[in-house]
């Protein structure tokens, strides 16, 4: 074998190495978009929201949905079905990090994220989310799955649908409407009677 040869072969088997290696990186920090609940969203009947002192609670009776501990707002159902039908479906994408140490600088450490936990009828918890928001980019958020280290990016933005407020999960309820006073002339029994001076005058 011939030194420009050998020299040839080394060169591509570096060249190899070093695509199996960035490969592997790649790889690393990449994972496929899929989504992050797994369950039944009829098995839900409790969720508690909690971002730094701040909580709520709202719960399930009978397939109707109220916040627990405050009984003079009625729930707006379309934030229960924006929470089941947009945040339980986002999907996870990109992991930007596995070091619990960049938490805070994503938004999912304990203080800063918005922390979403999902129980069923037994009172047990069938799933626990943290959401961070991206400074720089707002159609995309950050999430950490339960125990998991790693933190991934959202194919969507659904940190807006996780609020703590009352006020943005229940409604005060309308006052019923008061039926209309009939006039003179809207009752078919009354009679007008027009007299001579009536007409004179």
């Amino acid at each position: 074998m011939n030194k420009n040869l050998r020299n040839a072969l080394i060169l591509i088997g570096i060249l190899i190495i070093v695509w199996f290696a960035n490969s592997y990186f790649q790889n690393k920090y990449t994972t496929q978009s899929s989504g992050i609940f797994f369950g039944d969203p009829e098995d839900v009947h409790k969720v508690l929201i909690q971002l730094s002192g701040d909580a709520i609670e709202l719960s399930k009776d009978a397939d109707i949905w109220s916040i627990s501990g405050i009984d003079t707002l009625i729930i707006r159902q379309n934030r229960i079905d924006n929470l089941l039908n947009s945040v339980l479906t986002v999907n996870r994408e990109t992991m930007v990090s596995n070091n619990p140490d960049n938490w805070p600088k994503f938004s999912v450490d304990d203080s800063s994220g918005t922390h979403l936990a999902l129980i069923d009828a037994s009172g047990s918890t069938i799933a626990y989310y943290v959401f961070g928001r991206s400074k720089s980019d707002w159609s995309h958020n950050y999430v950490r799955i339960e125990d998991d280290t790693a933190v991934y990016l959202t194919n969507n933005n659904v940190i807006n649908h996780l609020s703590t407020k009352a006020t943005f999960w229940g409604e005060k309820p309308k006052p019923p409407e008061l039926p209309e006073e009939e006039g003179v002339f809207d009752n078919p029994d009354s009679t007008v009677i027009v007299t001579p001076s009536a007409i004179s005058e």
